[in-house]
């Protein structure tokens, strides 16, 4: 059984990252949505309403059969991978930035685990959508709703009324 793993913090989980578990979803038997702690970003949604927001937006898009969520401890990718069964992870290229960030990271998963990644080029239609770029535009007032999905835009309001959750408590 081919198992993916899409990993990432998800904040929030984006058009982007919903077109990326659908093509990961056509080549695979299963797919997981790992939604994970990352210590060099201070995370705006909290870890659990991240999660539901994915869990509800699979099931809306029909993708809740074989596609689930789940989280990752922290630690090696490929520890948290081997221990949630996955037998490759899927990553999304916006652009050669992405390329060079992720490039060293799937050869060192290679190394260190055995674990393969699969690059998935970005519809060019969602290439300029990031986390980062949605918060932003949120925060500043603007419609961010065109790049996220009901649950995901939910989930930012919610948070965007509450202070910043501090990254420490994501664990």
């Amino acid at each position: 059984m081919l198992t993916a793993l899409i990993p990432g913090s998800f904040d929030p989980f984006t058009l982007g990252h919903l077109d990326l578990v659908r093509r990961a979803y056509a080549l695979s038997d299963r797919v997981i949505v790992a939604v994970a702690h990352n210590p060099h970003k201070s995370a705006r949604i909290p870890f659990d309403a991240r999660c539901e927001a994915i869990r509800e937006t699979l099931a809306r898009e029909g993708l809740a059969d074989r596609a689930s969520v789940d989280t990752l401890p922290g630690g090696l990718l490929v520890e948290g991978a081997k221990k949630l069964g996955a037998t490759h992870l899927v990553k999304g290229i916006r652009n050669a930035q992405d390329l060079a960030y992720e490039e060293p990271m799937a050869r060192a998963n290679m190394d260190l685990g055995g674990l393969d990644t699969l690059f998935l080029l970005t519809d060019p239609a969602l290439a300029h959508i990031s986390s980062s770029l949605v918060r932003e535009i949120y925060s500043l007032g603007g419609d961010a709703s065109r790049y996220l999905p009901d649950a995901s835009m939910r989930a930012l309001a919610a948070a965007c009324t509450t202070p910043a959750v501090d990254s420490k408590e994501q664990s």
